[in-house]
């Protein structure tokens, strides 16, 4: 069933299927983070691989919760945009033979998850605020928060230095030799 189908027909419905689709997404994130832990070599990538798949049980338990304060049974709907973004981070992954490299996709590929977590909870917090569903409003929003807190997480990890050794990796010769070769150079102000 497609985000907007005949199924839907109130907004409750909606908020309902979109609530199955981010519980789904939860679930499969679980099932892959694994595979991106064992990948990464970066022990600073690795252990925040970890915390978010603590994290990520935990929010599972929360979406839950949001479930039954809406007198719902937690259950998942198949949600393509998820299934799509952890295929396309498996079929990265197993393309890239430097190890430096491949935690530079594997950043990338988590923070692609953590967008598209940030967007349906945010949405998801919205509808149900609009409907006065304010304690599953509010267990969403701790879903929410630590979604920001892990892509920044990412974000630091990616520019203190997991991006700078991949670069290293496509070009160990660095700096001037790299931008002859095809490669771009930005200025500072």
């Amino acid at each position: 069933m497609g985000l907007f189908t005949k199924d839907i027909k109130t907004m409750e419905d909606l908020l309902l299927h979109g609530l199955q689709d981010i519980y789904y997404a939860e679930q499969q994130i679980i099932k892959s983070l694994p595979k991106m832990i064992e990948n990464a070599t970066n022990r600073d990538l690795v252990a925040g691989l970890k915390g978010h798949l603590e994290e990520t049980n935990k929010q599972v338990e929360r979406l839950q919760k949001a479930f039954e304060k809406l007198g719902k049974e937690p259950s998942g709907t198949s949600c393509p945009a998820i299934d799509g973004i952890i295929k396309e981070a498996d079929e990265t992954a197993g393309e890239i033979e430097d190890k430096t490299v491949l935690d530079a996709a594997i950043v990338a590929n988590a923070q692609a998850v953590e967008h598209y977590e940030i967007c349906r909870y945010g949405t998801l917090i919205a509808w149900a605020e609009a409907m006065g569903h304010t304690d599953a409003a509010a267990l969403l929003q701790q879903n929410l928060e630590e979604e920001k807190a892990a892509d920044k997480k990412l974000s630091a990890l990616a520019e203190g230095g997991i991006n700078q050794q991949a670069a290293k990796a496509a070009h160990p010769a660095g700096g001037r030799e790299a931008a002859m070769a095809g490669g771009s150079t930005r200025t500072r102000k």
